[in-house]
């Protein structure tokens, strides 16, 4: 009996090592199990009359330390699992934030030629705008640009802005409110793709007001300034009826 011990030993010794290797080493409490089933190895080498019980309780002990083990990976994959869950949770949250952030960012956008950036809801007031002058609402639509201006008074629509709301203005017989307004937009944007038009309805809201002096110097201003356009082609037909 006293033969076999040592071999039985290392063979039971090479289980404990084989089957606590993956996770009992990684901490110093499975350091200490495994030296301590050592030392009683060693004891029990010395001693034929404990092999049986010993091993027995050894045979025990290791069987409660692989049940540990497989708790321990089994509340290791829950918090993996639990990890796993709060990461793709987070992600979630992050880009429904981006997506509801997107919606009050800034977007760039282009208008009679004009490229600036226009908060979403500056766009939507100036599209709902637009969408009553097209429909012939101009008093309506004179009442939504001038809401416009005052809402947005550094908006990158403010030119094409003041450009509608002296037409809306022109068509309402607005006249004096109209020169106004497209007086303002050929100050703040003369070189804007619409200020030609802009200075022909200057002159057309000009001989409204019966100032036909005015108006044959506003046209033989167009003709001056933006001397390769319709307007001035269409200033030049006037201007010779004027005469």
């Amino acid at each position: 009996m006293s033969i076999r011990v040592p071999a039985l030993a290392a063979l039971l010794l090479c289980g404990v090592i084989s089957n606590a290797h993956a996770g009992l080493f990684e901490d110093d409490e499975a350091r200490r199990a495994i030296l301590d089933l050592r030392q009683r190895l060693d004891a029990v080498e010395k001693s034929d009359s404990q092999l049986r019980n010993s091993l027995l309780d050894l045979q025990s002990q290791l069987e409660m330390m692989r049940q540990e083990l497989a708790q321990s990976r089994g509340r290791n994959e829950q918090l993996v699992r639990d990890v796993s869950e709060m990461q793709q949770r987070q992600r979630d949250v992050q880009t429904g934030l981006d997506e509801r952030l997107r919606k009050f960012e800034p977007a760039r956008v282009s208008v009679d030629g004009v490229e600036f950036l226009a908060d979403p809801a500056e766009k939507k007031d100036f599209d709902a705008a637009m969408v009553v002058f097209r429909s012939g609402k101009f008093d309506q639509a004179q009442v939504a640009l001038a809401n416009f201006l005052q809402r947005y008074p550094q908006s990158g629509y403010g030119p094409s802005v003041l450009f509608w709301l002296g037409n809306a203005e022109y068509a309402n017989k607005d006249y004096k409110s109209a020169l106004t307004h497209f007086r303002q937009m050929l100050a703040a944007s003369p070189n804007h793709t619409r200020a030609p038009e802009a200075m022909l309805a200057v002159s057309n809201v000009q001989l409204e007001l019966k100032d036909v002096k005015g108006a044959r110097k506003t046209l033989q201003d167009l003709i001056a300034a933006y001397p390769n356009t319709e307007a001035a082609n269409v200033a030049k037909e006037r201007q010779a009826k004027l005469k």
